[in-house]
């Protein structure tokens, strides 16, 4: 696709906002106020978790990733927020799926990929298990980083789903972290964003009803005018760091991250955490700029480094492993520094740092993450 100039100012508003959409106008670089707590959120990755089909972490493996059992099996821990990749059909029906293709082996052993994009919904669903029972899907296989196709095997599987079907199946209590997903390797003119993002935010506008959302995009463009079409939900701008280099200089730093919110009134950044540990000191830069800051990647399923974070004054973590940091962050972060067991005197339940041993943690953070 040909480079288009992105004049967000000249993209109109929405038409169609229901009276009763909420307006997240809130003070996002003070703690977010969107669900369950003002302070720390804690988001179920693409539900309850990635899969990675090569890993030997059976958590990994447990239940299908961007599907309605992940989201409500996330839903039963003390979270904020579900976190899933939006792309929409060729139909204009907006379904979850993270992959730019889906794969499927035929009887022959012969691998075929299509672009989710270019999939009709009927052909979009075709693939995995089917819900109308008889019925049996196209399996599925999937690409691992290493160029490696695998049977997309988990232990509990589950069919794939529309952005209208999480809407209406999801548990009502947890928000939507929608990211808007976009090819890394394609340049998109202005055009089709807009034509995409109108398919994603008519199914937001008629059914979030009373449900946090939060938008968020790698793609730049794409979360300038997501946050021009529409003015009832938050935008982040989600971005590597600088861990990954880009061809659109956006995406390569947090600096970069940081005047592009400010430059669109974006409400956030969501960033790779070893972006953030690599340079602690921007943390307050963007507070001071009043944007909110969540983080995710792989160290965000480690405890103490989701503390860690909570004491640097990150906003919250996206994570995997949702029952382990879930608990974590219940006993570190959102209780009391003392707590109180069940016929045992008070223990203190939290690390304790004094400013000088924080500082000096801080500075040590970026040379072990480089290791």
């Amino acid at each position: 696709m040909a480079l288009t100039a992105v004049h967000v100012s000249d993209v109109p508003n929405l038409d169609q906002v229901p009276d009763k959409a909420p307006l997240y106008a809130t003070r996002f670089s003070q703690g977010i106020e969107i669900g369950r707590t003002s302070k720390f959120l804690v988001v179920g990755h693409r539900g309850n978790g990635m899969n990675l089909l090569h890993s030997a972490d059976r958590r990994m493996n447990a239940l299908k990733e961007n599907s309605i059992l992940s989201f409500n099996a996330a839903a039963n821990y003390p979270i904020d927020f579900i976190e899933f990749d939006v792309q929409v059909t060729k139909d204009d029906c907006p379904v979850i799926f993270h992959d730019d293709f889906i794969l499927t082996q035929h009887n022959n052993g012969t691998v075929y990929e299509r672009r989710i994009t270019e999939l009709s919904l009927a052909e979009f669903l075709s693939y995995g298990p089917q819900k109308e029972e008889g019925l049996t899907g196209k399996p599925l296989m999937r690409k691992t980083k290493d160029g490696k196709i695998v049977s997309w095997t988990v232990e509990t599987d589950d069919s794939a789903c529309t952005l209208k079907e999480a809407f209406e199946k999801v548990n009502p209590s947890i928000g939507f972290n929608i990211e808007l997903k976009f090819d890394d390797h394609i340049v998109y003119q202005q055009d089709y964003l807009i034509h995409v993002l109108k398919a994603v935010l008519h199914v937001v506008l008629e059914y979030a009803k009373g449900r946090p959302i939060i938008f968020s995009s790698f793609q730049p463009d794409a979360a300038l005018l997501v946050k021009k079409l529409q003015t009832c939900y938050p935008v982040f701008f989600l971005t590597n760091g600088g861990t990954e280099i880009y061809y659109d200089v956006r995406r390569n730093s947090l600096e970069e991250a940081t005047k592009l919110c400010l430059e669109g009134g974006l409400e956030g950044i969501v960033s790779e955490v070893k972006g953030i540990f690599r340079n602690p000191g921007l943390v307050n830069k963007i507070k001071e700029s009043k944007l909110s800051l969540l983080t995710y990647g792989k160290l965000n399923n480690v405890p103490e480094a989701v503390y860690m974070q909570h004491l640097m004054g990150i906003d919250g973590v996206i994570v995997d492993f949702v029952e382990q940091v879930t608990d974590a962050v219940c006993k570190l972060v959102k209780k009391p520094d003392e707590i109180l067991l069940e016929g045992e005197e008070k223990v203190q339940n939290r690390p304790q740092f004094s400013q000088r041993e924080l500082s000096f943690l801080l500075k040590l953070i970026p040379e072990l993450i480089q290791q």
